[in-house]
């Protein structure tokens, strides 16, 4: 098919990279422009810009495509299809009507659960047994939908940056499956019961909070592993925890109670096995504690 490819983030990479593995016609690839990134704040472009210009394909990163200019340039493309993967942008109808087929996006979460921008983080912070992915046939509400495919998997122990990429090779295999036959994959209506919105991280949710049972805090390093990390902090400076081990011990919510870096929540503790101090690397909690202690009886806040 002929067709535009719409994705910004590392997650809709390999459903780019399979599209063209399987002989479609990508006429172009929108992504949203170069930001500021890094310490230096130098405008990058996005991991979809990057992939896309080193397979040579044209690239366009507008702003909007509210603009009647945008949507002009859209529509003079003559798609059968166009595929969105996180791409950021609101698709306005002549946008999402300009290709015959429409707009076939990838989301990552069970719809009607986890409609919006942050469907993995929200799923393993509620303790979600499962997710998955989907292909849903684009319309103007927020992942409103039908849905023509899904592959659904366990959670397990996994962190937001193993579980995303997971779900980004799996969604890329069952749109190129959609693709291959559209026919043989009908738009089916997404329930009206069991709608759940995941918003945006906020960064005031990024900051530990022992009063809940360690199950709870463990979800959240989980939840925000790689990015923006769950922290904690002591002595004035901040510690990313990146993963920890629940295990059954007891004390005040947030005090450490022994010389593992164990620490308090409101029924059971967390022992944090990897950590990362301000302005420094990722290492082992032993490895920190070797060069910074945090005794027994420390508050953290």
């Amino acid at each position: 098919m002929r067709l535009a490819f719409m994705g910004t983030p590392e997650f809709a990479v390999p459903t780019l990279d399979a599209l063209v593995a399987a002989g479609h016609d990508v006429a172009v690839v929108y992504t949203q422009p170069p930001r500021p990134a890094n310490r230096g704040k130098k405008l990058t472009p996005s991991a979809v810009q990057q992939r896309a210009e080193e397979l040579g394909l044209l690239v366009r990163s507008p702003l909007s495509l509210r603009h009647e200019d945008a949507q002009a340039d859209f529509a003079a493309l003559g798609l059968d299809v166009a595929i969105v993967a996180a791409y950021g942008l609101i698709l306005p109808p002549p946008v999402l009507n300009a290709p015959i087929h429409g707009c076939l996006n990838v989301h990552g979460s069970l719809l009607p659960r986890w409609r919006g921008a942050a469907p993995v983080q929200r799923a393993i912070l509620a303790g979600d047994a499962t997710t998955g992915v989907m292909v849903m046939q684009m319309e103007a509400g927020l992942d409103t939908g039908p849905v023509r495919a899904t592959t659904e998997i366990e959670i397990g122990d996994k962190t937001t940056g193993q579980l995303t990429m997971e779900l980004a090779e799996l969604g890329a295999e069952l749109m190129v499956g959609t693709l291959a036959d559209l026919e043989a994959c009908p738009c089916v209506a997404q329930p009206e019961d069991g709608v759940t919105y995941a918003t945006k991280i906020d960064k005031t949710e990024t900051k530990l909070d022992f009063s809940v049972s360690a199950e709870a805090v463990e979800r959240q390093i989980r939840a925000f592993n790689p990015a923006p990390g769950a922290w904690f902090e002591f002595e004035g400076e901040r510690y990313r925890i990146l993963s920890a081990d629940i295990v059954p011990a007891h004390g005040a919510a947030g005090t450490v109670i022994d010389d593992q870096l164990t620490i308090a929540c409101n029924t059971n503790a967390i022992r944090p096995t990897r950590i990362q101090r301000a302005g420094k690397p990722a290492m082992p909690t032993a490895d920190l504690l070797r060069g910074k202690a945090i005794p027994a009886g420390s508050v953290l806040l």
